[in-house]
């Protein structure tokens, strides 16, 4: 087994001495059976003695320690739990028994003519007390003991050698945003699979599925995400070859080949000389069918030699418009995994993340009035936080609530403004409906409708988790308003009836 990462055991090993002093006895009594394998970039993989082990430490003491841990580092933390019931590195046994040092205490000065106070004290890996020793005198006469000092531990601080980054055998992709990494992307419950596919993808552990195609609506971090794949392979294996392009790029890159005569190195590029190809926005190839089908033999050549391949879309790979079924196809070979409109605890926590980096003072109202005003695009929140601080130094006025209100309601367009609760009283006042029948668990076929048509209008236009939609409409689980939504999306295409309701709708919110 490899032993864990210098850095990222020295911020666990504080953090653990720290959540330890909580309940010393609880901790080693359970801790006896978790063993830390490594700490990078917000991932904190463990390893637990059994399945009993891992729910206690996960429900008593992990909360904790994560919270340290991003004190100290700045990382929103996601623990990886590998069940192993041979340790070789228990944590109480790390906490318990660490590196030491001899340390003086105390020195009593020796009362024989042969020893003087100044001796200087021995050396070696324990602190040890030494006693009294017996001699004999030119007389024959034993000599009385003779005091030494007397020595403690205390831990020994190391810190890490440094460390000079590997040299690159391959230059990284010019376009990659050096800001975008596993450590700064914000883990919440609506990307924690695509975070964690991500990682596998970059070689970080857990399985690796090829390829992967995330999704998502605009600025929630699907770039991110693939800029934080090519930094991490960079940092591993310097000599990985980093193709990374927009389906744009590719497009152009194609079209320019074949004006040039240079087909050959077009696919040397993206075939021969690419161990990790990422694209982005991969919807744009709709209706572009030379394209498709080079990129689909670029794909084929890449999946054949088991090389990565990293797709993003806004759309789910079923939903792509004029892309060939074979594609579509091969897009689902491996996992998709899609990425939510963020919750509001998440939110917050991406404004005190943002804020942190831009070293912007931000009191925890403004963050929360942020996080409730602008649900709908994690990069129009980042946007909105900078450009406040951007008035603020302006102005000198401080970022408080009054002037984070103040400034929102000035610029923010009325779409934004408007909330679940006015599109709920739309929707039953088209239909003819009480506002309680929505929340209602009422399954009448036209309450039924109604309700999913406000679930989807929700949705399109406030960009609201699906989480957060059914919790308005009477506490529904989120995979019945994923299947409402899902619901009109195919209605609307199939049946005009339901479209022309979803026109009068649309119409009626543009004008409130």
């Amino acid at each position: 087994m490899s032993e864990p990462k210098t850095v990222g055991l020295a911020v666990f090993e504080q953090a653990v001495a720290e959540t330890r002093l909580l309940s010393p006895a609880t901790f080693d009594q359970w801790f006896g059976g978790i063993q830390f394998d490594d700490l990078t970039d917000g991932v904190l993989s463990l390893r637990a003695h059994n399945e009993f082990v891992l729910d206690w430490v996960r429900d008593n003491f992990l909360p904790a320690l994560s919270e340290k841990i991003r004190s100290a580092t700045g990382w929103s933390v996601q623990t990886r739990w590998t069940i192993d019931p041979k340790l070789d590195r228990p944590l109480s046994r790390m906490v318990s028994a660490p590196p030491i040092r001899p340390r003086p205490l105390a020195v009593r000065p020796s009362t024989s003519p042969s020893t003087s106070p100044s001796t200087p004290p021995p050396s070696g890996p324990q602190a040890i007390t030494l006693g009294a020793q017996s001699a004999s005198n030119g007389g024959g006469m034993a000599r009385p003991p003779v005091p030494r000092p007397v020595f403690a531990v205390e831990p020994i601080v190391t810190s890490p050698p440094p460390s000079e980054p590997l040299p690159r055998a391959e230059p990284l992709p010019e376009d990659l945003n050096p800001k975008h990494t596993f450590a700064t992307f914000v883990v919440g419950p609506s990307n924690q699979l695509a975070h964690a596919a991500a990682i596998a993808a970059a070689g970080g552990g857990g399985r690796r599925y090829n390829p992967l195609f995330i999704c998502g609506g605009t600025g929630l971090g699907k770039t991110h995400l693939v800029h934080a794949i090519a930094h991490r392979v960079s940092e591993e294996r310097p000599s990985a070859r980093i193709t990374y392009v927009s389906a744009e790029r590719f497009t152009n890159d194609f079209i320019a080949s074949i004006q040039h005569h240079r087909m050959d190195e077009f696919r040397a590029r993206y075939r021969t000389g690419c161990d990790l190809l990422l694209v982005d926005d991969i919807q744009f190839l709709a209706g572009r069918e030379q394209t498709q089908e080079e990129f689909f033999h670029t794909f084929n050549a890449l999946h054949s030699s088991d090389r990565q391949i990293v797709v993003t879309s806004d759309k789910y790979p079923q939903n792509l418009e004029r892309m060939a079924e074979r594609l579509v196809s091969r897009f689902s070979w491996g996992l998709v995994a899609d990425i939510q409109v963020p919750e509001l605890e998440t939110r917050v926590a991406i404004v005190r993340h943002k804020a942190a980096q831009e070293a912007i003072t931000l009191g925890d109202d403004v963050a929360l009035y942020l996080a409730q005003t602008i649900s709908s695009n994690v990069r129009e929140l980042e946007g909105t936080l900078i450009r406040l601080a951007a008035k603020s130094s302006l102005t000198g006025r401080p970022v408080d609530l009054a002037f984070t209100k103040a400034e929102i309601s000035a610029t923010a367009p009325r779409a934004d403004l408007m909330s679940v609760e006015d599109i709920q009283r739309a929707v039953c006042h088209h239909f003819h409906l009480r506002s309680i029948d929505l929340t209602s668990k009422d399954r009448h076929k036209s309450v039924a409708f109604a309700r999913h048509v406000a679930m989807y209008l929700c949705k399109q236009r406030l960009k609201c988790s699906f989480p957060e939609i059914g919790r308005a409409f009477g506490n529904r689980d989120h995979t019945t308003v994923m299947s409402a939504v899902r619901k009109i999306e195919a209605q609307r295409e199939s049946d005009p009836q339901v479209r022309a309701h979803l026109e009068a709708l649309e119409r009626k919110l543009a004008e409130a």
